[in-house]
């Protein structure tokens, strides 16, 4: 009864009528009380995504003047909401700067690595002006300066050194505190009227709510995010490159229980398919039955983000049955039998689908056959199948061969010396692989 009651109270909340009918009663109660449109933007001095997006964040607040872009200088939620800090602080340098470099972003162009010796000092520093007017435009300067590997830039708008400050300590503290209470655990996101963005991958969704509003000044797009969303579109070759054909295969880690694992698939295969490589999906199970915590903040971001990215890609998505348990151990004994009769595509597709498109309940024989009609599997011998343990050692070598590629989450790509991470670097994963194949065979469009 809990499943189902939680089920219904997700598809309520991803209902397209019901976010229309929140966000009208929301301007609604903005107007009636005269209150400004404001954007709180939490930006941590040394992630590297808070940069990215703050760079972008300076073009956007020129052309939005009647929005307010409140800046608080923070630090993203620990324990739980961050299960592998060390891993994530590796990837997220390298991801930063693969992107940095798609988008023509200086990132690491003044030194090979962020002014780290100053770290200290320039919190400080930020933390003194944090109730200065101009903040936004001190936060962005610094950024830039700290992750371009500017010591002697950091050090002019640091000025003289100073002992540290134990207020700088007690203001992340503070802003933590309003970040949890507002609903959100990450740096580098945006919260307006009810919802949250994160980074320059959702920078786009909340444009597009100002320009429903009529709110650029200029009556036109913003061309450095045009330019942006231009460099994360997604092209394939018109034919499949030679070189290709030497290639490893592509490797993808995928939970039955992530949302994003489903919404990555389909493109996955597209990709795999434009290329002539040969996917090899990889199922682990669910971060919870790994042992690390997913507290329910991040799941209610999580399946409203997806929820959106499920739109904009058009993937069926919003009727939700959470495969956690039962549910996800039988779908990963499943796959593996799909596999064996060459059904695994077809498997992954119709248990992606019946899972979070039509919260039909794999962990019961009835939904499981459902998936098995739908993927042209003989039921008796798949729920014979369910009975084998054999899957346990395949999904644990794959869960040590995602840790070994210094990766946690799912989805994640492997394909020879490139790991990527996110069902929204699917672009990058195809840019990726054309550059492996750089014979100019296969010209991407």
């Amino acid at each position: 009864m809990k499943q189902k009651l939680l089920s219904l109270y997700v598809q309520i909340i991803l209902d397209k009528r019901f976010i229309t009918l929140r966000r009208s009663l929301i301007e609604f109660r903005r107007k009636l009380t005269f209150k400004k449109r404001v954007v709180s933007v939490f930006l941590q001095l040394d992630d590297p995504y808070s940069y990215l997006l703050s760079y972008y964040l300076e073009h956007v607040i020129t052309r939005y003047k009647k929005v307010e872009f409140r800046f608080y200088l923070c630090q993203s939620l620990s324990g739980d909401y961050t299960p592998q800090p060390g891993m994530l602080a590796d990837y997220a340098l390298a991801d930063c700067a693969a992107l940095a470099n798609e988008f023509g972003v200086p990132f690491l162009d003044v030194g090979t690595t962020p002014a780290v010796e100053y770290r200290r000092a320039l919190l400080d520093f930020l933390g003194e002006e944090h109730d200065e007017k101009d903040f936004s435009e001190t936060f962005i300067k610094a950024l830039s300066a700290y992750w371009r590997g500017d010591p002697e830039g950091v050090a002019r708008i640091v000025g003289r050194a100073q002992a540290e400050l134990s207020e700088t300590n007690v203001l992340i503290g503070q802003n933590q505190l309003l970040l949890r209470k507002m609903g959100h655990y990450n740096c580098a996101t945006m919260h307006y009227a009810g919802e949250w963005y994160w980074g320059v991958d959702r920078l786009h969704y909340l444009i597009e709510r100002f320009d429903q509003q009529g709110l650029n000044r200029y009556k036109e797009p913003t061309p450095e995010l045009a330019s942006l969303q231009q460099a994360m579109q997604s092209k394939m070759p018109v034919t499949k490159p030679v070189k290709a054909a030497s290639l490893p295969p592509l490797e993808m880690y995928y939970s039955f229980r992530s949302p994003y694992a489903y919404l990555a698939l389909e493109r996955t295969y597209e990709i795999a398919d434009a290329f002539g490589l040969k996917l090899e999906v990889k199922p682990v199970l669910p971060m919870v039955m790994r042992g690390l915590k997913v507290p329910k903040p991040k799941l209610l971001y999580i399946v409203n983000d997806a929820n959106r990215e499920a739109e904009r890609l058009e993937v069926p998505f919003g009727k939700v049955a959470d495969s956690l348990g039962n549910g996800a151990e039988r779908c990963i004994a499943a796959f593996y039998y799909a596999k064996s009769e060459g059904s695994e595509r077809e498997f992954l597709l119709a248990a992606g689908q019946a899972i979070f498109a039509e919260a039909i309940d794999v962990a019961t024989d009835e939904g499981m056959e459902i998936v098995a009609d739908r993927s042209g599997l003989f039921w008796p011998d798949l729920k014979e199948a369910l009975e084998k343990e054999e899957w346990r050692a395949w999904a644990q070598a794959n869960r040590e061969a995602l840790t070994e590629a210094g990766l946690w989450g799912v989805p994640s790509f492997l394909i020879g010396d490139v790991a990527i991470w996110g069902q929204d670097r699917d672009w990058l994963l195809a840019r990726k692989i054309e550059d492996m194949c750089h014979d100019g065979e296969g010209i991407i469009v």
